[in-house]
């Protein structure tokens, strides 16, 4: 099974192993000699080696103290741990890096190279999405000579290309070489997302997160983050583009923060069936792709809404031909470079979130016509070309990959404990920290589903879980059920966790009844429930019934009221711990 890994930190995961033959870091005369063997004057060569050994001191060795939440048991957090990773710096006396780098940091330091001192760096920015990161030293002794490396143009094919960081392996700054091999919208591992990548053959191994790689005038390339892990692939590695990282810059620059990467909220499906686009009523010389489903709180689904008459795209029927202009062909890509074409998600991913985008759809007339083109008995259906503006905005995922976007970034995950009844909210990080790495073939087939294929309602809806149950009287008989989905209080459904809070803490029924996946269905003895949650607490050494973020809400609702009778986990004295900043 082939897995692009991170070039994580030392100790941390992911990295490759140094494939061998691997290139050797030749030295200074050596490299003179080499370039005059190639007809290189020696004053060209000597200039070029001064000009990379100054690019070198704007290479930082990054140390950082990670401290990540334990998601499975949400009001602790684990073991800190450190690791080593690269960065370099950049205009405006910052230092650019890898959020992976930096991932739940409690600390974070740099040290220059050749020096024996680290000073003590602030984070500014974390971009889960694109895996970047920039830092800040507030100490002016480290700024001194340091020179800052310009970002250069997106690479092309056949591009040479040097990396420099500080890998596993040794101390020391390290230099490897390569070629550029591909150009395209990859998967980025981090950020659980696609947006384009450049893949070169020189080595990435552990701990070169965050360096630079440079083209041979001295500009730099791109920033080095993952690696191919694989039996049948030797020094394959990937560094994320500047045109991505120039989006982080700005956006940070123009909104204080990472505001992320758009998306139009769209499944679509190619068209290369010839009999699906006459189905479709294309004429012979368009193409595009089919818009198979539509995220209700996404950029297209709110902008098609507003028009006037509204245009309905959710009915599968609608055909995606162009954007802002650009043709789409039938298969989902549109024109690169010359000879190059690359998937249309990479136009999208260039814009900023809140500016707007056109795209050409062809769509269907009425419904009756539709139906009867889909059950094939009335030839092609009518359709018609139509412009929407579309203002973009960022995915809202019912099971998010991330947790860094839905909580606070000095708090953990969010939690409520109801006598030994323990919810949250399902993530990627849940799913890893209740099932290892292999979560996606070991977690739930409902919980895979939601996260494959699960499509938000409302900007605040969760997926809440039942994560496990705690042994107390209340709960007798409920203990052996795991990490369930909860879909309804007292008959009413559950759009997250804050509404279940709520439901609790008004209900004046007898009984607390929570519906479940798969029909289950768990009744408490609301004064049995109430009573038993300050012994569970007590027991399990739990600081509240709920965490920071809920508390704060239902310190803040007087509708809170009915359920304060000493055990309201809102009226306690007992304060949430602070949590790690996660990116």
């Amino acid at each position: 099974k082939n897995k692009a890994g991170k070039a994580g930190g030392v100790g941390g995961p992911g990295g490759a192993k140094n494939a061998p033959g691997s290139p050797q870091v030749p030295t200074q005369v050596e490299a003179i000699r080499a370039g005059v063997d190639q007809g290189v004057d020696v004053e060209d060569a000597m200039l070029a080696m001064t000009q990379h050994e100054a690019l070198m001191d704007g290479v930082v060795k990054i140390f950082c103290t990670h401290t990540e939440p334990n998601f499975s048991l949400p009001w602790q957090r684990k073991r800190q741990y450190q690791s080593t990773s690269t960065g370099f710096v950049i205009e405006k006396k910052r230092i650019l890096t890898n959020a992976h780098a930096v991932e739940f940091h409690t600390q974070v330091k740099v040290k220059r190279r050749g020096s024996d001192t680290k000073y003590v760096a602030n984070v500014l920015a974390i971009g889960t999405e694109c895996d970047l990161a920039l830092l800040e030293v507030e100490d002016a002794e480290f700024w001194k000579g340091l020179p800052s490396i310009q970002l250069g143009p997106l690479p092309r094919l056949q591009d040479n290309v040097v990396v420099i960081g500080y890998p596993i392996g040794g101390d020391t700054i390290s230099v490897t070489s390569g070629v550029v091999s591909r150009i395209e919208v990859t998967s980025y591992v981090h950020g659980s997302s696609e947006l384009l990548g450049v893949q070169i053959d020189a080595a990435i191994n552990s701990g070169n997160s965050g360096g630079p790689s440079f083209y041979g005038d001295g500009t730099c390339a791109g920033v080095a983050f993952q690696s191919l892990k694989s039996d049948d692939a030797e020094n394959i590695g990937y560094i994320i583009p500047t045109p991505i990282v120039n989006h982080f810059i700005q956006d940070y620059e123009a909104n204080g923060r990472f505001t992320g990467f758009p998306t139009l909220g769209i499944e679509w499906q190619k068209m290369e069936s010839p009999a699906l686009r006459e189905a479709m009523g294309m004429k012979h010389a368009q193409k595009g792709v089919l818009v198979r489903r539509i995220e209700p709180t996404g950029s297209t689904a709110r902008s098609a809404g507003k028009l006037t008459p509204p245009v309905d795209i959710s009915s599968g029927t609608a055909v995606l031909l162009e954007f802002d202009g650009i043709k789409i062909a039938n298969d989902g890509t549109v024109p690169f470079r010359s000879g190059e074409r690359i998937a249309f998600s990479y136009l999208v991913s260039k814009k900023m979130v809140g500016e707007t985008a056109k795209l050409k759809l062809l769509l269907g007339g009425d419904e009756q016509e539709a139906s009867a083109g889909k059950k094939g008995g009335g030839g092609s259906k009518k359709r018609a070309e139509r412009t929407v503006d579309v203002t973009l905005r960022c995915a809202r995922r019912v099971v998010p990959p991330h947790s860094s976007r839905y909580m606070s970034v000095s708090r953990g995950p969010s939690y409520l404990i109801v006598a030994g009844l323990v919810f949250t909210v399902a993530t990627v990080p849940y799913l890893k920290s209740e099932y290892g790495k292999e979560y996606d073939y070991e977690a739930p087939v409902k919980l895979l589903d939601r996260l494959l294929h699960g499509m938000a309602d409302a900007e605040d809806q969760q997926l809440v879980v039942l994560a496990h149950v705690l042994a107390c009287p209340a709960c007798f008989g409920y203990e052996e059920i795991v990490n369930t989905a909860v879909h309804s209080f007292d008959g009413k459904p559950l759009r997250n966790l804050k509404q279940l809070r709520d439901g609790v803490m008004q209900s004046k029924q007898k009984w607390l009844t929570f519906g479940l996946e798969y029909q289950q269905t768990i009744v408490l003895s609301r004064e049995a429930a109430m009573s038993n949650t300050e012994e569970v607490l007590t027991m399990h050494a739990i600081p509240s019934a709920m965490s920071a973020d809920l508390m704060d809400d239902a310190n803040g609702d007087a509708a809170a009221a009915p359920l304060d009778n000493g055990t309201n986990p809102a009226s306690g004295s007992g304060k949430q711990p602070k949590r790690a900043r996660k990116k």
